[in-house]
């Protein structure tokens, strides 16, 4: 089944039994200054779940695009090193505003896993909070799971707040058994452990509490439901898979990498990863530049820039040495045209957007990694394992290179950075700076003021609308002399 068959099915699923279908909200979070990026299906309906906001229907459905690479959400790390984890990805979601409870959400899922989707129904475990008792009966009497797929976990896997204070939960999640040839072992354990081996598909938020400011914990008037399914993991499960890098949102842009460096995706390991951080790193950046992200030195755009860098540094791993990743842009709008028909329009502009970043970094790359490389060089033969501060401020002040860049390659050669020498460096240049500002702000008093000292201006009277002899010495503009000022501007 492909993707978009996936996202149809599960809408179409949804708005039968009378759920309102919501489109995906952007990735920048409207009125909701507490998160950098959308990074969950219920991020658009917080307000309703908060009781600050009421909608015309109290079941919604959604197919939502989201980001995870900051805040406790962050998987940016795990990106490319496993089969599962991305920045970029869609969840599916259904929610119930004091509608339906656990019971009919416990229902909705199992039907449409096994019956609407046919996965087999003994490849799918169940995890239950530890204390929620009342979950853990109703998958095994409404479903008929026996007790053998149902485990217990606590608080820290399956208990869900929207924050230090607000609504709360046990939550529920369906796992998917990809096959002992991954990883033998207890379904349990590997579970816990987060085994490859094991996808967990859907998790199901029960929404039963309030947490307040004192930590109590008190029952809701009216318990929701919230979920988020994964569309990457489900498109696995559904297209036979035992990765989403493998699936029909993936493999198109890798076998285009594949075509620009000539190297072939499954045949080294570690080309492996890079060519898995390009595909994944590539739909990031095309969605957020769609949604009106521009490359900047902080904040959404600083995601975006890093996004973007990461990907060009792993195409270098591939013996892509100039600007690429704009060239798979095209490749992105094809796959997510169906769904998201405004990327299509946009591919151009998104293409040289990222062409422009991909310019200027590689003029900074080019530059610096020889460089690098040499610290890198020097440090294993003194036998350290941290590069200094003033060798990674060299490197910052010389060539532009960003201190995340530092450490990321620095991670790859068994290295870790001196954080705190680097910024003691950057504190010293800013005094260093303020010093020659100040230094030369005394030179432009000598070199301004010094000969108007001594003159003095004549009183000729106050009824005199003309001033009968009198010379302009020097007119000067935000520090320097000037030839005129013009209407509007400020000077001396």
């Amino acid at each position: 089944m492909k993707a978009q068959e996936i996202r149809e099915t599960f809408l179409n699923y949804f708005a039968q039994r009378g759920h309102k279908i919501v489109k995906s909200s952007p990735l920048i979070p409207q009125d909701d200054p507490t998160i950098l990026f959308t990074n969950a299906g219920m991020n658009q309906f917080k307000n309703v779940f908060l009781g600050l906001e009421k909608r015309s229907y109290r079941r919604a459905a959604s197919v939502q695009k989201c980001m995870r690479v900051s805040g406790k959400h962050n998987d940016l790390e795990q990106v490319g090193r496993t089969s599962k984890h991305h920045t970029f990805f869609e969840m599916l979601g259904n929610f119930s505003f004091g509608d339906y409870f656990k019971k009919e959400a416990i229902v909705f899922a199992w039907e449409l896993m096994t019956e609407v989707f046919r996965l087999p129904p003994e490849k799918l475990y169940i995890t239950v909070y530890e204390e929620d008792e009342e979950a853990y009966q109703l998958w095994q009497t409404e479903v008929g799971l026996s007790e053998e797929r149902i485990f217990r976990f606590g608080k820290e896997d399956n208990y869900w707040a929207m924050g230090d204070i607000g609504p709360c939960g046990p939550c529920s999640e369906i796992h998917y058994d990809l096959g002992e040839e991954i990883e033998k072992g207890d379904p349990y354990e590997l579970i816990e452990q987060g085994s490859d081996r094991f996808l967990e598909l859907w998790n199901l938020v029960f929404m039963q509490f309030y947490q307040d400011e004192q930590g109590a914990i008190h029952p809701l008037p009216s318990p929701s439901i919230d979920t988020g399914m994964g569309l990457e993991r489900m498109a696995t499960c559904l297209q036979g898979k035992k990765s989403n890098f493998e699936t029909d949102l993936f493999l198109p842009i890798i076998e285009e990498v594949s075509n620009l460096s000539g190297e072939e995706y499954a045949s080294d390991p570690n080309k492996d990863v890079s060519f898995r951080i390009i595909a994944d790193h590539v739909r990031a950046l095309a969605f957020l530049i769609g949604d009106g992200v521009m490359p900047a030195n902080e904040g959404r755009g600083y995601v975006l820039r890093r996004l973007i860098r990461r990907a060009f540094r792993h195409g270098h791993y591939l013996g892509l040495e100039e600007p690429f990743l704009y060239k798979l842009v095209s490749v992105v709008s094809e796959i997510m045209k169906d769904a998201y028909p405004e990327l299509l329009d946009s591919t151009q502009f998104i293409a040289q957007v990222c062409r422009a970043e991909e310019e200027r970094f590689a003029q900074t790359l080019h530059s610096g990694l020889k460089t690098f490389y040499l610290f890198v060089e020097e440090a294993l033969k003194a036998g350290q394992k941290t590069l200094p501060g003033d060798k990674l401020f060299k490197l910052y002040d010389t060539y532009g290179f960003p201190l995340d860049l530092s450490r990321d390659l620095a991670a790859e050669k068994g290295l870790t950075v001196d954080e705190e020498g680097f910024q003691q460096e950057v504190a010293r240049q800013r005094e260093r700076a303020r010093m020659a500002w100040k230094g030369a702000e005394l030179q432009r008093e000598k070199t301004i003021y010094e000969p108007l000292k001594g003159l003095k201006n004549e009183f000729v009277g106050y009824e005199l609308s003309t001033v009968p002899e009198a010379r302009v010495l020097a007119i000067v503009k935000e520090g320097r002399l000037v030839e005129e000022l013009k209407e509007g501007e400020v000077g001396e």
